[in-house]
């Protein structure tokens, strides 16, 4: 018995956590679409921030959506714009739920 824990003993220490080194982020400053951009100013007046990341301003459009109920009835993948998304939307009175981030791709500055 004593060489089985003497064995067990020893994989503890090998499956400890290992210490992360103080320059080591967590991996939350944000890369790809929740790195934080600067924003169209039609974008930054509807969201109300000049900085925001792409699945922020995709979660405020989708609050708007539901809140003043503008998805279609009888199409739910349809949206019924308001005078505050068509300013964001090219001025279109519908849009296609796919379309969205499309739509709103084109308020953040293309990356080098």
């Amino acid at each position: 018995m004593a060489t089985v824990s003497r064995v067990f003993g020893a994989c503890r220490v090998l499956m400890t956590k290992a210490a992360s080194s103080p320059g080591a982020s967590s991996g939350r400053e944000g890369k790809g679409i929740l790195k934080v951009l600067p924003v169209s100013q039609p974008l930054a007046k509807f969201i109300g921030a000049n900085e925001v990341a792409r699945t922020t301003a995709v979660k405020k459009v989708w609050e708007h959506i539901k809140l003043h109920n503008l998805q279609n009835p009888e199409n739910k993948k349809q949206i019924l714009c308001d005078a505050k998304l068509k300013t964001i939307f090219n001025g279109q009175d519908t849009v296609g739920f796919l379309e969205i981030a499309k739509l709103l791709s084109q308020h953040f500055p293309k990356s080098a």
